[in-house]
């Protein structure tokens, strides 16, 4: 099944830089503390990203990794700033680092043209914080003279990470090729100069993971051990402690089983001395007891939690100040977490969401809403109707600008292969038949940061009024999907409110008379099909794989025989 998606972004590298050049000059206008740290953390962040395009760009051109004056110079910089972001964790309130030297250090980066760049998965989704490493590599007793190799994409920051750590010489980085399963490493030798032949010196390799296979750790030991560096020289820098996943090789599991692991979640930040807690008392003022995790993902009281799959879940955690109780809950490190603030904080001031104080260096503070689950037998149909137009409308309208998204042809293809998987070949068949009008509709999509996830378990009911819960992560989650025209949350409300023909051309008119993007008919009835078939794929491989995760996959499966057997909503809804 198709679920997941990885969206790079075409960016003139002048641009990045001039971006890195702003956040840097913003961090060192900050007064001391975590506000401070975060935009640094941020700065850092994006200019990772900056040397991974160059990097990737002229892996591109040679078809191998070599040194550069662009990479090194980079590598410099990550390194520098690195070492800043190293002595603002150990002493928030320490004078700023000098944030004119990295300015400059950024200027002697020359490179010209387009790159590709990444957002790193762990930065946006799985709190994975820089911090955790800098420990990991504090804790790891490597000399300074240790080479320190990062993985790209988030390697490349990674790596700089465990260099300052180590009072190392600047990362460097490479890019595994091949199958997901079975990575390669081309590069030059010239990379490890006369570290491989000098066995005082250990080799650490940083990354995120292991995923699925563990093979991009796996490939660059390889690479090493080709070379004739020892075993007990290599060092994993993963972010967990668990081994590689159900397809690992045999040969994977026994690398893996050899070297030396430092993994960065065994130094939690979010519970550190200097963490979470001392973020949010910053914001709100003393904190009453410990922090709560939570093990649902929403923020009602609910007997039963609604399904959750674990691959998607945010970190969040109940904290207790002033008399309230406070939901505090990971949004995304850098950019992105600034951009969920800024929507959170936009719909919570119009009534859609819940009030939004605070950004804690990648944690939103909410306020704990009281109230009941959506039960649609029990409200005003036309009412919920009215406020779910006027939420997409505002949406459209308010929120800021959209990032990438899935393609209507990736959205066809995912549609296509998650329904022979799941039904056969013949009735994927009958869904490209289905799906051939989507070609000629590419012009018409205007995407918006949308919601993607309108469930009846999402909405609260409250006092006077009806809130949306969840509604910052999934445009920018790490799934396929991304920000989608608002035809994709019609189709969505089609889907998991079971509207009626007559009730999707008076949702539409709502949104439309809200001030929202008018919903394109055509485009509904192309994505009805797309939607069923992510929703199925989605539940059909969630973990864990419960039985309220069973029960939708099959519901989702039923519904999308319907629509090839028929039409979900008859033909494309017009006034």
């Amino acid at each position: 099944m198709i679920v997941y998606g990885d969206f790079e972004r075409r960016e003139d590298a002048a641009d990045v830089k001039a971006c890195v050049a702003k956040a840097l000059r913003h961090a060192g206008r900050l007064p001391a503390g975590i506000d401070r740290h975060a935009a640094l953390v941020g700065a850092f962040i994006r200019a990772a990203e900056l040397v991974q395009g160059i990097a990737d760009a002229e892996f591109g051109r040679r078809g191998r990794d070599l040194r550069s004056a662009p990479q090194s110079s980079g590598a410099r910089l990550l390194l520098k700033m690195a070492e800043a972001i190293d002595l603002s964790w150990t002493n928030t309130r320490a004078g700023a680092a000098d944030h004119g030297t990295l300015v400059l250090l950024l200027q002697e980066i020359h490179f010209d043209g387009l790159i590709k760049t990444r957002t790193g998965e762990g930065f946006a989704h799985y709190a994975l914080y820089p911090e955790s490493y800098l420990e990991a590599a504090r804790s790891s007793g490597l000399a300074a003279n240790s080479c320190v190799i990062g993985i790209r994409s988030i390697g490349i920051g990674l790596g700089a990470l465990v260099a300052a750590a180590l009072h190392a010489a600047p990362a460097i980085s490479v890019r595994p090729v091949g199958h997901p399963f079975d990575r390669k490493i081309h590069a030059d030798r010239d990379l490890l100069e006369e570290k491989v032949v000098d066995r005082s010196v250990a080799f650490a390799i940083v990354d995120e993971g292991p995923g699925l296979s563990g093979s991009s750790f796996a490939s660059v030991a390889r690479w090493l051990l080709e070379q004739g560096v020892e075993t007990h020289r290599i060092h994993f820098f993963p972010s967990h402690e668990g081994q590689p996943g159900s397809s690992a090789s045999p040969e994977t599991r026994a690398i893996w089983d050899c070297v030396t692991h430092h993994p960065a979640s065994r130094h939690d930040i979010v519970f550190h001395s200097r963490g979470l807690r001392h973020w949010v008392e910053e914001k709100i003022g003393p904190v009453d007891g410990d922090l709560r995790d939570l093990s649902c993902d929403h923020v009602m009281a609910a007997p039963v939690c609604p399904p959750e799959d674990g691959r998607f879940a945010r970190r969040k955690l109940i904290a207790h100040a002033a008399g309230w109780r406070w939901l505090v809950k990971f949004a995304g490190l850098g950019d992105v977490g600034q951009r969920k603030f800024h929507d959170a904080s936009r719909l919570a001031a119009a009534g859609f969401g819940p009030e939004t104080v605070a950004l804690c260096h990648g944690f939103i503070v909410q306020k704990w809403v009281e109230g009941r689950p959506l039960d649609e037998s029990c409200v005003d149909r036309n009412a919920f109707l009215r406020r779910l137009g006027d939420y997409l409308a505002f949406r459209a309208r308010r929120l800021g600008g959209s990032g990438p998204g899935a393609s209507l042809q990736k959205l066809g293809e995912m549609a296509m292969h998650n329904a022979a998987q799941a039904l056969g070949t013949e009735a994927a068949a009958l869904l490209e038949r289905r799906l051939a009008s989507l070609d000629v509709l590419h012009d018409r999509v205007r995407p918006i940061r949308s919601d993607n996830r309108l469930h009846a378990w999402e909405w609260l009911i409250t006092p006077g009024s009806i809130l949306k819960l969840d509604g910052l992560d999934h445009c920018e989650g790490h799934d396929l999907i991304g920000c989608q025209d608002i035809a994709w949350d019609v189709a969505g409300a089609i889907v998991e409110h079971g509207l009626e023909r007559r009730e999707v051309a008076a949702l539409c008119r709502r949104v439309q008379a809200a001030g929202g993007a008018t919903p394109d008919p055509d485009l509904i009835f192309g994505l009805l099909p797309c939607y069923l078939a992510f929703q199925l794929g989605l539940w059909a491989t969630a973990t864990p794989a419960g039985p309220q995760a069973k029960a939708l996959a099959n519901t989702y499966e039923e519904s999308l025989v319907r629509c090839l057997r028929s039409d979900i909503c008859g033909t494309p809804v017009r006034d």
